[in-house]
């Protein structure tokens, strides 16, 4: 397994750096910014960070001697070998994240629930720490409101009462002119006509009143 070491992560060739979803700073210690590089290492790491396809937020990577004891680290820590990663859960579902760090050749793997972050190395294969509480629903899904049916909008429905009722009202006008200008033998039909209009424009007028009480209704139940 390949490792290199700098001084800085700025010493670090852009020709060397070949893990396009990580920076060398990302990967630093954190004390004075010295890098130690385990390419088998990174390459799992991207390969994770392309199985998950979200980013994956590194509280901490390769540690200097000095910076592993003054946080605490294990003497012998992985984090020191460049082959160690300690990953925040805020963005993960710790079951799934370890399912494809196994997947990808993860070995070890420490739990971290209270500080939210599991560890994750090359091996050898242990695991360590309370494991994660399970999440009933990791992730809230996106759900797209329920809309409403137009073919059984109240409010569609008597707009379209009231649109056809008003068209039929302009039939009866025009039937009524033409059959005027026809022949005599209908012309007894024709007082039959402005009865006919009325009803359609009784009911154009009922039409409306159902679409604005529909409105009404529907607002009064949106404040609720």
């Amino acid at each position: 397994m390949p490792t290199m070491t700098y001084a800085h992560y700025r010493d670090v060739p852009e020709s060397v750096w070949r893990w396009p979803s990580f920076s060398p700073e990302e990967i630093a210690s954190r004390d004075a910014g010295a890098i130690r590089i385990n390419t088998e290492a990174m390459d799992k790491l991207q390969s994770l960070r392309n199985r998950l396809g979200k980013p994956l937020i590194v509280r901490s990577a390769y540690r200097s001697p000095a910076h592993n004891r003054a946080v605490g680290g294990a003497p012998a820590s992985k984090h020191m070998q460049g082959t160690a990663f300690d990953i925040a859960m805020s963005n993960h579902d710790p079951t799934a994240f370890e399912a494809a760090a196994q997947a990808v050749g993860f070995l070890g793997f420490g739990y971290y629930p209270r500080s939210g972050f599991m560890h994750i190395d090359l091996g050898p294969a242990r695991s360590w720490g309370d494991p994660f509480p399970p999440r009933a629903t990791p992730f809230v899904p996106e759900v797209a409101p329920a809309r409403e049916v137009l073919a059984d909008s109240r409010t569609l429905k008597g707009s379209g009462a009231a649109g056809v009722a008003t068209v039929g009202a302009a039939g009866v006008e025009l039937a009524q002119d033409v059959l005027a200008e026809t022949q005599s033998a209908i012309l007894p039909l024709v007082p039959y006509l402005d009865t006919l209009r009325w009803v359609f424009i009784a009911l154009a007028l009922l039409g409306i009143a159902v679409a604005i009480h529909a409105r009404i209704d529907d607002w009064k139940r949106g404040q609720r």
